[in-house]
């Protein structure tokens, strides 16, 4: 490497003495900032956050390029210190560990997701049961307004905890509430300004507080993981694994006696957590429904659409996943919602693995990489509107379904989310079942022009909370 390279680092704002570019940085939606710096610096930058650089990656070609054709070297985790502090800067789970623990552990979790019919019939049947009951939820207010976010959150959440526990969670069921309020707080409260600011200036923790809610909640959400497989522990017989627990505890006794320790009881607690949060979806894909619900509401003649759609193709009959290829409409209405929501604006940080020539820019060993997503799924060269709200973006001019590679909600590349499949099958069961069903209409004395359309704050973008009417159709 020639001292000139090393010296072509990525440009970028003129940082201040300690608190880097903090100053132009907008805490409660840090990804706007981001964008604009993008439109000014290009789609290759660095931001200093704080002490620490930190590369962007900005735009459909360089984010490509990097996650695809750059994986390997683009494939580590940034030591981000909430999650540090969460995982107690221990090697756990998935999504925060580093080198052979993530590799391990995901390739465990892929394979054991599979066997209990992650993408299979079974996995479908299991959504379907929790259609019915979301929909029974529903059907339960009478056409009255109602507020989805919390009965969304089960339903979907009670589809992946029916493969880790081998059982569903009432929808009333306090203790399950409760675990998904815990998990819904740490995802508002880890995107939100006080946590950025605890990532860069970690010492000033004690002043910021929301970190320790962070951990409380945590500590509250492992102890629940820990007394449920404990208590798998006394039932399960390893000659018959019923559940993802199950079969960890099975490759627990099998490896007991090796000298790695990848499936110790502290690995299984934040894979479990993981799985609750990230790779299932409890809230990206939740939250995704509930924008669905509220787009719909807003533009009445996509509703009507996709209702006439599923009249004609499904009928009366349940939609399954196979109705799917035969509903381009819906499919298209689906992934619009999932680009215009723009659920994870950033995506999680990625680490160069080694020091890195890309674009002409030499990026070290070591540096946190951030993928801006919302530049890819608002990529003005790519999507013919893409700050509106627009089905057509997928339909061909013959009303053809458009499968598009810049369409990346999930990520791409070694770290792209691991519940790619199943979150498409719930998305796709969970809202056809619904509009099916209902006719969604905003609160009385709410026009549907008005309702809000500006995301919520957290580490993923939610609608703010709102209501809505479900009204049975004839």
């Amino acid at each position: 490497m020639t001292k000139a390279s090393k010296q072509h680092f990525p440009p970028g704002s003129r940082p201040l003495p300690i608190i880097g570019n903090l100053h132009i940085l907008n805490l409660k939606r840090p990804y706007q900032t981001m964008l604009e710096l993008s439109q000014k610096y290009g789609s290759i930058y660095s931001i200093q956050m704080g002490p620490k650089k930190v590369v962007v990656l900005s735009g459909y070609e360089t984010v490509k390029a990097a996650l695809v054709n750059y994986g390997d070297q683009y494939g580590e985790r940034s030591q981000v210190p909430i999650f540090e502090r969460l995982f107690e800067g221990k090697e756990r789970g998935i999504v925060f560990s580093h080198g052979e623990t993530s590799k391990t552990m995901r390739r465990f979790s892929l394979t054991t997701l599979r066997n209990f019919g992650m993408g299979k019939r079974l996995i479908e049947d299991r959504i379907i049961e929790e259609c019915q009951h979301l929909v029974g939820s529903f059907e339960s207010h009478r056409g009255k307004p109602f507020e989805v976010k919390t009965v969304m959150n089960a339903s979907v959440a009670n589809v992946i905890v029916s493969v880790l526990l081998g059982k569903r969670f009432d929808d009333q069921d306090t203790q399950f509430l409760r675990l998904l309020t815990l998990i819904g707080e740490n995802v508002k409260l880890v995107g939100g300004p006080r946590i950025a600011l605890f990532n860069m200036f970690p010492v000033l923790g004690f002043l910021l507080k929301s970190h320790k809610t962070v951990l409380r909640n945590r500590d509250e959400l492992f102890a629940f993981i820990r007394m449920t497989f404990l208590d798998h522990q006394h039932k399960f017989d390893k000659n018959d694994p019923r559940s993802f627990i199950d079969a960890f505890l099975v490759r627990q006794q099998e490896e007991k006696d090796t000298s790695t320790a990848y499936f110790s009881d502290e690995n299984l607690v934040a894979l479990v957590s993981y799985l609750l949060r990230f790779a299932a979806g409890t809230e990206t894909v939740a939250s995704t429904l509930c924008w669905a619900l509220l787009l719909v509401m807003r533009y009445p003649e996509v509703q009507k659409k996709v209702c006439d759609e599923i009249t004609k193709v499904v009928g009366s009959a349940q939609p399954r996943i196979a109705h799917r290829t035969q509903m381009p409409y819906t499919d298209a209405v689906i992934q619009e919602v999932q680009r215009f929501a723009d659920i994870l604006p950033t995506s999680l940080p990625h680490a160069t693995t080694t020091d890195v020539i890309f674009k002409n820019y030499y990026i070290p060993k070591g540096t946190e990489v951030t993928t801006l997503l919302t530049s890819v799924l608002r990529d003005q060269a790519q999507w013919e509107k893409s700050d509106t709200f627009n089905p057509e973006h997928f339909l061909s001019s013959t009303g053809k379904f458009i499968k598009k590679e810049v369409f990346m909600p999930f990520s791409v590349g070694r770290r792209m989310c691991a519940g790619e499949s199943l979150a498409k099958m719930e998305l796709f069961l969970f809202f056809t079942s619904l509009m099916q069903k209902f006719t969604f209409q905003p609160p009385p004395r709410v026009s549907h022009r008005d309702l809000d359309l500006t995301p919520d704050i957290g580490f993923n973008t939610r609608p703010m909370p709102h209501k809505l009417c479900a009204l049975l159709q004839a």
